[in-house]
């Protein structure tokens, strides 16, 4: 029988594990755990067959990610962005960029759309020359290729030309040094004057490639982030569950241990309420979005409440950190515990622009009282 993304990915996680503090150490996956997602061909999760590929679906991109998560949340997260990476280069960039993404199929893809002021691209014969630097590029030192667009001159409006580039004709800036997530090589890519061929640049006022991404499209990358959390909180549940089944007692009880308590067991089991829920709601949402005829958009209202599943997940994912916390007592908090490092990643993985509550809810009331259009640019 041949082995599915999953089962690889349960086989990675041990690897992962161990390197987990060297990764968040170094600022970016530690090469045993890269070797690890290679050997296991999980950087090819989104390659289509043809190209040597799994072709998975959301279903199978959450599952994998969420198990990758347990064992390293910043790894699962470069993991999960490369393939939502490769999927928009399928959309938005010309065939000759396409083939140069699909040549190698466990070749990282690094994306950037935050770009600095005075980022540009300029004509000139056969190409476009760029110069900037773009920020919170994840998975920067591995990749190979990178995804940014740069503002082109068009008349009063600067628009976008979207490029392909090695890396290697990139420098990259060690930038990303955050609480949580600290090894996902999030760091900034920045150009000198590069020249980018015509064969890897989609203009915008060019004919092919489309030139934004579909609203069903962007919640690949919102799943590619919120799977890794989930995973993470699984991770915490996990080291709890142990502490809590064992000798651990709460401080100043007459308990042998914390499961004797009854609440100490309903603290835990709201833990894994939340955490189960959580991974149920982001499963639906890609499960909707699989059954999602090709070239049909779903209307407003129904992106929106599939954005409010996702945003309502990654706000169980910290209530159930919170909660595992508090069973296991501030000894968590250890610099060697990797309970302490599961929770900074989850505090800021899902505090991604994808799930932003208050911005949500805003739009959300907005609908229901059709006050349009919705702040949301990408809704």
């Amino acid at each position: 029988m041949n082995e599915t993304p999953l089962d690889a990915a349960r086989k990675t996680v041990p690897t992962l594990l161990a390197n987990a503090a060297r990764t968040e150490r170094e600022l970016t996956p530690a090469p045993d755990s890269v070797a690890a997602v290679r050997a296991a061909g999980l950087f090819a999760l989104s390659v289509p067959r043809a190209a040597g590929g799994h072709e998975a679906d959301l279903h199978t991109l959450v599952e994998v990610l969420a198990e990758l998560g347990r064992g390293c949340p910043s790894t699962a997260w470069v993991v999960g962005l490369n393939a939502a990476n490769k999927g928009v280069a399928r959309l938005l960039l010309p065939d000759a960029a396409q083939d140069t993404v699909l040549a190698d199929p466990d070749a990282v893809v690094c994306a950037s759309a935050v770009m600095s002021q005075g980022s540009s691209a300029v004509r000139v014969p056969g190409g476009v020359r760029i110069s900037g630097r773009w920020a919170m590029a994840s998975g920067s030192e591995l990749a190979s290729l990178a995804i940014i667009g740069a503002p082109l001159p068009d008349g009063a409006t600067p628009a976008p030309a979207m490029t392909l580039v090695p890396v290697a004709d990139l420098s990259v800036e060690r930038t990303w040094n955050a609480a949580g997530l600290a090894g996902t090589s999030s760091h900034t890519l920045v150009a000198e004057d590069v020249f980018v061929p015509d064969r890897f640049v989609s203009f915008p006022d060019a004919d092919g490639p489309g030139r934004t991404i579909p609203p069903e499209l962007m919640f690949t990358g919102g799943l590619a982030t919120l799977a890794p959390m989930i995973g993470a909180t699984c991770g915490a549940r996990d080291l709890v569950a142990t502490a809590v089944a064992g000798s651990r007692a709460p401080y100043m009880t007459t308990y042998a241990r914390v499961a004797d308590s009854p609440l100490g067991r309903y603290w835990f089991t709201e833990a894994m309420r939340r955490t189960d829920s959580a991974m149920r709601r982001t499963v639906r949402v890609a499960d909707i979005l699989d059954e999602l005829p090709a070239g049909r958009q779903l209307p407003v209202a129904e992106r929106m409440e599939l954005r409010v599943e996702l945003s309502t997940a990654a706000r169980e994912c910290r209530e159930a950190m919170e909660l595992l916390l508090d069973l296991h007592g501030a000894s968590g908090f250890a610099d060697d515990n990797p309970l302490q490092r599961f929770w900074r990643d989850v505090a800021v993985g899902t505090r991604h622009p994808f799930f932003t509550p208050y911005i949500l809810a805003e739009d959300h009331g907005r609908l229901a009282f059709e006050v349009l259009p919705t702040v949301s640019l990408g809704l």
